[in-house]
C-alpha cells in the first residue's frame, strides 16, 4: 500500500485567471485586459523582483568585501 499523495486540479491563480477571463468576456467587468491577466503575470513578477533584490544584495556585498580587502 502506498501513503504517496496526488495534489491535482486546479489552484487559486488559475482559477481566479478562469473567472475573470470570463467574467471580461461576458461584459460583468470592464478591466484593461492586463488586470483580468493579472492571476498569471503577478506571480512572475514577484519571483523577478526577489531575483533581482538577491542579485542586489549579493553585488553590494561583494562590493564592500572587495573594499574591506584594499
Amino acid at each position: 500500500m502506498s501513503n504517496e499523495s496526488s495534489s491535482g486540479g486546479i489552484g487559486v491563480g488559475s482559477l481566479l485567471l478562469v473567472l475573470f477571463i470570463g467574467l471580461k468576456l461576458t461584459g460583468h467587468i470592464t478591466w484593461s485586459w492586463w488586470w483580468v491577466l493579472s492571476p498569471m503575470w503577478i506571480p512572475v513578477a514577484l519571483v523577478l523582483a526577489v531575483l533581482g533584490a538577491a542579485a542586489l544584495i549579493a553585488l553590494i556585498i561583494v562590493t564592500v568585501s572587495d573594499k574591506g580587502k584594499k
